[in-house]
């Protein structure tokens, strides 16, 4: 598990401050100087920031924010990559912009030494390869930002998978997110606009999703589960997981060779099917989804691999979804008032699947949801794409400060993947007509037999528990209220900032009496001629007058600015 330690003058390592001031240099790169300049950062880090020239900025900005961000985190290195991708896949963190604008993010680095590959694996099984491993191919088959992977054969004349993370990737991952949490700290504090984003949240996160990223035992857990759903289904191939020889940061599966998906001419000259390919590939994720609620979330080419018999083969599960019941059961309501054009129904639903703070305007939300709506209906389903239609219900739901969860944005987008994939096997293949029977299967397991009175039991079950709690719960307020505990806090939003302005008002207020006093006071000093006389005026006139001036300008100036007395 990653621990994140709050920076308070910055952990004073040379490692820190080195990766922070490389960090900063990149924000400026990219064009993000007066974000740095909002942070206040030099209270923080006493370090010199490099600059880079004029020019070099003017090239940076005819990108796009979101293009420029991409660039920066693309430049950072691979915690800022992984933080990238995951960001492109949570539309309740990020805008719409920025989420199609990360998913071009690439998790590819050069490959580590294979020396240092041998070196992590012998201490792991506690003595040299040979023991347990007849080979190990120099060359890896793949290298990503958290760990490489390599081909290998097992003592017993099993061909291995072997996928172990890079060398200090724990230690690099804490800095970055070390470095991440006190500059969203920063942000939160001193930037309005980046608050509302809650970037401290973010990075919690991530964080949050980098451990489980880290932790390979997770993911050949994921591989078992699928295993286990289509066990009976040999339209499907899940590579074994050898436990014995895995860990937490070594995962050792069975070695599959088949041809990508992608690769047409391949797969004609083997003999397969890019029609049937499509078609059961489609099956899989539909049932993973629809029937199962846990997912494989990353089904790009690189991960869908096909055997003989048009044996459709996953790998990579290190990126997985889960819907509940309640949340499929929504979704498909949400087709089903799409489809007969309600959009009432559609709305009230949109809003049982989405997040927000505030309540939004339901009737200009329902006309947003009807012109979408219109939008796709009145086309053919062969034409519908799902890729643009979940843009467009991303910029909906945005317009409205609505936020899908990740789960059900997961879901989507892993339908849209496979679609384009189906689509380059299948030009002819429509997505829609082939979830219809999943959905109706998902309408008509709510009024089955076993499902309402499991239902009904429930129902049954919680009245009992609330009529049993609720007298318990009644005597224990009444009892706190005798004794004179409970207590009501009530909280006034917005209140703190009404107050500041009242408090400002009352200082000018009060200032400005004091100076109409200080020239009342001194025009009678001057008039007395109190002594000591300075070329015929009070001294203590002239005085009492300017102290006046000066503080009268003073006034003027916070007035003209809008600052605080």
């Amino acid at each position: 598990m990653i621990s994140i330690r709050k920076i308070g003058v910055i952990g004073r390592t040379y490692r820190n401050l080195n990766r922070y001031r490389q960090i900063l240099t990149v924000f400026f790169k990219y064009g993000f100087g007066d974000l740095v300049e909002h942070l206040k950062i030099e209270q923080y880090i006493e370090i010199g920031l490099q600059m880079v020239s004029k020019n070099r900025r003017e090239r940076v900005e005819r990108y796009s924010r979101a293009e420029r961000v991409r660039m920066a985190l693309e430049e950072l290195g691979p915690t800022y990559i992984k933080l990238g991708q995951i960001l492109s896949t949570r539309p309740d963190l990020v805008p719409a912009d920025f989420v199609k604008e990360l998913a071009k993010l690439q998790d590819k680095v050069p490959a580590y030494p294979f020396s240092e590959f041998i070196r992590i694996l012998e201490d792991h099984l506690g003595g040299p390869t040979e023991s347990t491993f007849t080979q190990v191919d120099e060359t890896p088959l793949a290298s990503a930002s958290i760990g490489q992977v390599h081909r290998g054969k097992s003592v017993g004349g099993d061909e291995v998978a072997i996928k172990i993370q890079r060398p200090g990737i724990h230690r690099t991952v804490e800095v970055d997110l070390e470095i991440m949490l006190h500059l969203a700290t920063l942000m939160e504090r001193h930037i309005e606009e980046i608050a509302l984003h809650r970037p401290i949240k973010i990075v919690e996160e991530f964080a949050r999703l980098m451990s489980r990223e880290l932790d390979y035992a997770i993911e050949a857990a994921s591989m078992e589960r699928v295993s286990a759903q289509f066990l009976v289904n040999s339209r499907v191939y899940i590579p074994k997981v050898y436990r014995r020889l895995s860990s937490e940061r070594i995962l050792v599966t069975e070695f599959v060779e088949g041809i990508k998906v992608s690769h047409l001419d391949r797969l004609a000259s083997a003999g397969l099917d890019p029609a049937v390919v499509c078609d059961r590939g489609a099956d899989i994720l539909l049932s993973q989804i629809f029937e199962h609620g846990f997912f494989h979330a990353d089904p790009h080419p690189g991960n869908i691999f096909v055997l003989p018999g048009n044996v459709i083969c996953l790998i990579d599960f290190g990126i997985m979804g889960s819907v509940d019941r309640t949340t499929r059961e929504d979704f498909v309501e949400l087709v089903d008032a799409v489809v007969h054009r309600d959009e009432q129904r559609a709305t009230r639903v949109l809003l049982k699947l989405t997040l927000w703070e505030e309540d939004p305007d339901h009737r200009r939300l329902g006309q947003d949801v009807a012109e979408f709506m219109g939008q796709h209906l009145y086309k053919p389903l062969e034409d519908i794409e799902l890729g643009r239609l979940l843009h467009q219900l991303l910029d909906l739901v945005g317009r409205h400060q609505l936020r899908l969860p990740p789960e059900i944005f997961l879901m989507l987008k892993a339908l849209t993947i496979v679609e384009g994939v189906a689509r380059h096997l299948n030009p002819e293949f429509d997505m829609i007509a082939k979830a219809e029977p999943f959905v109706q299967n998902v309408k008509l397991a709510r009024f089955s037999p076993q499902r309402l009175s499991s239902d009904l039991a429930d129902i049954v079950s919680q009245v009992f528990e609330f009529a049993n709690d609720f007298p318990k719960d009644l005597l224990e307020i009444t009892r706190s209220i005798r004794q004179k505990k409970l207590t009501v806090q009530l909280e006034l939003k917005g209140l703190e900032k009404m107050l500041a302005t009242h408090d400002q008002i009352s200082n000018r207020i009060s200032f400005s009496i004091i100076i109409a006093a200080l020239i009342i006071g001194s025009a009678l000093i001057v008039i007395s001629r109190t002594p000591p006389i300075f070329y015929g005026i009070s001294l203590i006139g002239i005085i009492g007058f300017l102290a006046a001036a000066i503080m009268g300008i003073w006034l003027l100036v916070a007035i003209l600015k809008k600052g605080k007395l």
